[in-house]
């Protein structure tokens, strides 16, 4: 069962003074997100512990962990007004490919806590700037 989404908004910290609009290309897009999405997973007590973790199923962008939980995250950038949101573009054929990128990952790692799966959705203003992180717990 999805919970509400924490949004957070301002500046974040992010890499290149928190700007997005000198990036051009679709892999450093998706990184700055990552890197954002990383940054504000930690400075809620989460260990990144693995990045862009791939396999002939589908792909994690982040993987993540507390004391209590191992976090599969998808992370979703967009510009402020996108007809679809960032949490909105995670459909179930996506849904399904990250089950089976998590089902892999468990597979091959010794992790004995509870897992979830998260979506960290990031808005970006027309200036570059980060405008909001919506972060959505327990997403599917």
């Amino acid at each position: 069962m999805p919970t509400t989404p924490k949004q957070s908004s301002g500046n974040f910290g992010a890499p290149s003074g928190g700007q997005v609009a000198s990036l051009c290309t679709k892999q450093a897009r998706g990184n700055f997100g990552e890197d954002i999405a990383a940054a504000h997973l930690a400075q809620h007590g989460y260990a990144i512990i693995a990045r862009n973790f791939r396999t002939r199923l589908g792909e994690i962008d982040l993987i993540a962990q507390n004391e209590h939980c191992l976090v599969f995250v998808e992370v979703k950038l967009r510009k402020v007004g996108a007809r679809v949101g960032g949490a909105e573009s995670v459909t179930p054929a996506k849904q399904r490919k990250l089950h089976a990128a998590a089902e892999a990952y468990l597979q091959h790692h010794a992790v004995h806590l509870p897992s979830r799966f998260d979506v960290i959705a990031i808005e970006t203003a027309p200036n570059g700037q980060v405008a909001a992180i919506q972060w959505i717990e327990h997403a599917f």
